[in-house]
C-alpha cells in the first residue's frame, strides 16, 4: 500500500516501522521507504520495492537504509517535564509532595534567577532527553523570564521540539516568600512577556505555554488573569490537576469544588491544555475534559511516589479522554519515556489486581484497568501528540518526521531479535521494556538528525 501527500524528497529512510497510532494494536510496516521533504514533513510512504520508492530514492538528497536489526519508531512526546528540577533527578523521593517541594524543589528553582546557571542546565538536559528519544517535551520552567527564554533557545539550538512555560505562582500559603510572583498582576505580566519572547524566536520547534503551577500555588486573581491571557494569546496551558490527596483536598477545601471544575471556571481548560497527573479525577471530570478538549499527562512513576492513587488509564481512554505520558522529571526519577511505558503497564496491572492480599481476590482490584505495551507506546507517541494537537507521534504522510531508530543486538545489550522466536509484536515489547539510550541509534526532529549517526 502507498500513502502519499506530495513528492519533494529531502531524505528517504528505508526500513521497518513500528508504531501505535491507536491504543488498540501495534502497526507494523515492513520494508517501506519513508519520504521526507526539505521542510521535514513526511510526504509519502511506499513499499521499498516499488517503482515509487525507487524514484524517491533517486531524487533524494540523502538516503538512510536501516539494517535488518533496526526499527523506526515515532519520536517520544513527553507531556510533563520540570526542567529546573533536572539537577535533583533521583533525589528526595522519600518525602511527601508538599515537603519535597519546599525542601528540595523550590530552593533549586530559585537559583534560575541566574541565567548562566539556567543555560548550563539546559545544555545538559536537552541533549540528554534527545538521547533518550524525547523529540517533543512540554516544559515547566521557573518564575524567571530569562531562564524560560533560554530554555526555548536551547531547544532550538539542539533541535528538540519544545513547549516552554514560565511558571506562575503567587499564593502566600502555597509558595515560599522568597520564590513567588510578587503579585497576581506581576505574574500575569511576566507570563505575557514570556509568551511574546518565546514567539519572537520565530522557530517552528518552540511554542510558549501558560503555566499556573497548580491551584494551591495561585491566587484567584492570578488564575483569572492567566485564563484571560490564554484566551487573548491562544497559547496552550499546562498545570497540575488532582495529583495527590493533599493537592486535591486543598482545592476542595478552598473552593468546595473539584480541581478540574475550578480550572475550567478560570478559563484554563481549553483545547490542548495539559493536566499533569489527574489521579483523583472522576467520571464527571473526564466528561469535562472531553468537552473542553483538554488532556492528561499520565506520569506513572512519579505517581507511585506522590499521587496516593493509580490513574485509571483504561477507564479514561474508554471515556474519550486524551492521554499522553509524562516523565515528571524530577518527581519521576527516569527521564526517558520508554521506561514510563513499562511503568504504565505495571501500575495498570496493580490497579486491576489490587495490592492488599488481606482483601479477597474477587474484591481486591479494579477490573478492566489493564493496558498493554501497544497502548502504552501509543500514549508515549500519538496519544501525547493528540493532547497537544501536534502533527507528530506517528510515521504518516503530513506529519513531521520526528522519529527514533532503535538498534537490536548491540553488544552487551539484552535487546536482541531471535530469528526463530520474535515477531514484530515481541520486538516492540522488547524495545519498550529493554531499550536504553545506548540502543537508540538515531534521533530525528523535523527531518534533521539531532542525535546519533547514520552509515
Amino acid at each position: 500500500m502507498t500513502d502519499t501527500v506530495a513528492a519533494a524528497p529531502g531524505i528517504v529512510v528505508v526500513g521497518t516501522v513500528l508504531q501505535a497510532p491507536t491504543p488498540d494494536a501495534l502497526d507494523v510496516r515492513r520494508d517501506v521507504a519513508v519520504v521526507v521533504d526539505t521542510t521535514g514533513r513526511i510526504t509519502a510512504i511506499h513499499p521499498a520495492s516499488s517503482p515509487e520508492a525507487a524514484q524517491a530514492v533517486a531524487a533524494a538528497a540523502r538516503v538512510v537504509r536501516l539494517g535488518t536489526d533496526e526499527r523506526l519508531l515515532p519520536g517520544l512526546v513527553d507531556l510533563h517535564v520540570h526542567a529546573p528540577q533536572w539537577p535533583q533527578l533521583g533525589t528526595g523521593l522519600d518525602l511527601p509532595l508538599e515537603r519535597w517541594l519546599f525542601e528540595y524543589t523550590f530552593p533549586l528553582e530559585a537559583r534560575y534567577a541566574d541565567a548562566g546557571f539556567a543555560t548550563s542546565v539546559w545544555d545538559h538536559m536537552v541533549p540528554a532527553l534527545l538521547a533518550h528519544g524525547t523529540t517533543t517535551a512540554v516544559y515547566f520552567v521557573s518564575i524567571h523570564e530569562d531562564a524560560t527564554v533560554a530554555l526555548a533557545e536551547a531547544c532550538v539550538r539542539h533541535g528538540q521540539r519544545g513547549y516552554v512555560g514560565r511558571v506562575a505562582m503567587d499564593h502566600p500559603d502555597g509558595t515560599p516568600e522568597w520564590y513567588r510572583d510578587v503579585s497576581a498582576e506581576a505574574g500575569v505580566a511576566s507570563s505575557a512577556r514570556s509568551v511574546d519572547l518565546v514567539r519572537s524566536l520565530r522557530s517552528p520547534l518552540v511554542q510558549p505555554v501558560i503555566t499556573p503551577r497548580f491551584v494551591p500555588a495561585c491566587t484567584d486573581d492570578l488564575l483569572t488573569g492567566l485564563g484571560e491571557l490564554a484566551a487573548a494569546t491562544g497559547a496552550l496551558v499546562q498545570t497540575h490537576c488532582s495529583e495527590s490527596d493533599w493537592q486535591h483536598g486543598e482545592v476542595l477545601h478552598r473552593f468546595g469544588r473539584r480541581d478540574a471544575d475550578v480550572l475550567h471556571g478560570f478559563g484554563l481548560l481549553r483545547p490542548g491544555t495539559v493536566l499533569a497527573h489527574g489521579n483523583h479525577l472522576d467520571a464527571g471530570d473526564f466528561a469535562l475534559l472531553v468537552a473542553t478538549e483538554a488532556g492528561v499527562a499520565h506520569c506513572p512513576l512519579s505517581n507511585s511516589y506522590f499521587a496516593n492513587a493509580v490513574f485509571p488509564v483504561a477507564r479514561a481512554l474508554a471515556d474519550g479522554v486524551r492521554i499522553g505520558l509524562g516523565s515528571d522529571v524530577a518527581g519521576g526519577s527516569q527521564p526517558g519515556l520508554l521506561p514510563q511505558c513499562q511503568h504504565a503497564v505495571t501500575v495498570s496491572r496493580m490497579l486491576d489486581d489490587g495490592v492488599d492480599a488481606r482483601i479477597d481476590a474477587t474484591r481486591r482490584g479494579v477490573r478492566g484497568s489493564r493496558v498493554d505495551v501497544a497502548a502504552a507506546l501509543h500514549l508515549a507517541t500519538a496519544g501525547g501528540a493528540n493532547v497537544l494537537g501536534a502533527d507528530v507521534g506517528v510515521i504518516a504522510p503530513g506529519c513531521w518526521f520526528d522519529a527514533i531508530v532503535v538498534q537490536l543486538g548491540r553488544p552487551g545489550s539484552p535487546l536482541r531479535r531471535w530469528d526463530d522466536l520474535d515477531d514484530e509484536v515481541r520486538i516492540a515489547e522488547k524495545i519498550v521494556r529493554l531499550a536504553t539510550p545506548a540502543d537508540i541509534a538515531q534521533v530525528w526532529v523535523a527531518g534533521h538528525l539531532v542525535a546519533g549517526t547514520t552509515t
